[in-house]
């Protein structure tokens, strides 16, 4: 009977990766565990890893497993892996099979009832995963993954389309001061960023996919994994130490990725990331208050080359004003504290007001 492990010992160098590297033949164990691993290797995906037979038979799962029964996702069967990847976490060495950094996302145990060469049914019993799955296969060493079971209770799918909430213009700052948060007014392009399975897709106003234009944001994803959430701010690009507006537009980058590459190189962006639309399964839109939203956003720690969350002023709009002129910006935004997030909606419960000083020019 052939070894199991042959193709798995052939693609790695036991002196060169922490992977563990067994020499003798595998022995076939009654237990049923599983152990799923985030892997920052060439591209992010999530391998999911099954006790059969003596061996971890695994899957590269590039979007992570389905959370809902309304996707399905691609799984890449990969070659049988030792129990010993049961507990291995680290870094592979560039260069080497697989390089790049792996994590433990979760582990536990699994029931089987259905495992013939072309489908897999699988019950999970993990921390963080839970549920009947499918993996199926579609052609060659391609599977697809299908959740079996309703999501998990309270879980919303992430929505595919939503339209931001706009401020109301007004003359000058609000009279109960205390009970208004304050941003800088940024003027650049505003967007949603939906962050699942690690990829990024980037919308605008207008409701068009903008995503091939800024490449340098895609990497927001991986920086962000294995938490999905749809955002809300705007793409701002700099130019000698100044917001430029006017480089903003790449409409012609689409067609072309050497060109947004070229591009994006001479004219960096920042996604400036203020609100939070959707959570983890959870919406956030109406349930929460403004506060409540940006605590959430701050903790996800959002702060990267082209990224950041930048700050609000809780009932300070005279400061916030003073901070804008300081940055040649044309005013700020205020939003109530207890304000939901109304999309589509222009409500007085966001205001847009002007620096007089810039707003000719604005």
């Amino acid at each position: 009977m052939a070894d199991r492990l042959d193709e798995y010992r052939s693609k790695r160098n036991a002196r060169r990766t922490p992977e563990p590297v067994p020499g003798e033949r595998p022995r076939p164990t009654d237990r049923k565990r599983f152990v799923i691993q985030q892997h920052h290797a060439r591209s992010l995906h999530w391998d999911v890893r099954l006790e059969r037979d003596g061996v971890l038979v695994s899957f590269a799962v590039p979007r992570g497993l389905p959370r809902d029964r309304g996707h399905n996702h691609l799984a890449k069967h990969t070659e049988d892996h030792p129990l010993e990847y049961l507990e291995f976490s680290g870094e592979i060495p560039a260069g080497e099979y697989g390089g790049g950094r792996m994590t433990i996302h979760d582990r536990g145990s699994y029931e089987a009832d259905k495992w013939r060469d072309d489908e897999i049914g699988v019950t999970f019993h993990g921390d963080r995963t839970s549920g009947r799955y499918v993996f199926f296969r579609t052609g060659g060493q391609d599977w697809m993954v299908r959740r079996m079971d309703p999501p998990e209770p309270g879980w919303e799918t992430m929505p595919d389309a939503l339209a931001p909430m706009l401020p109301t213009r007004v003359s000058g700052l609000p009279a109960d001061d205390q009970d208004w948060g304050y941003e800088l007014r940024w003027a650049g392009r505003r967007t949603l960023t939906a962050v699942s399975g690690g990829r990024v897709r980037l919308t605008d106003a207008d409701g068009v996919d903008v995503t091939s234009w800024y490449p340098e944001l895609r990497a927001l994803g991986p920086a962000l994994a294995p938490v999905e959430a749809l955002l809300d701010g705007e793409i701002v690009t700099f130019a000698g130490g100044r917001i430029a507006p006017e480089l903003l537009d790449r409409r012609k980058a689409p067609r072309d990725s050497g060109a947004a590459r070229r591009m994006a190189e001479r004219t960096p962006v920042q996604l400036l990331v203020y609100d939070l639309l959707w959570l983890e399964g959870r919406t956030t839109v109406e349930l929460l208050r403004y506060t409540e939203r940006r605590e959430l956003l701050d903790g996800l720690g959002l702060t990267g080359d082209n990224w950041q969350t930048p700050p609000f002023f809780p009932g300070g709009g005279e400061f916030a004003l003073d901070a804008a002129r300081a940055q040649g910006l044309g005013g700020v935004v205020a939003k109530r504290l207890d304000s939901p997030y109304l999309p589509g909606r222009r409500s007085r419960l966001w205001l847009d007001i002007r620096d007089r000083h810039f707003d000719s020019k604005d």
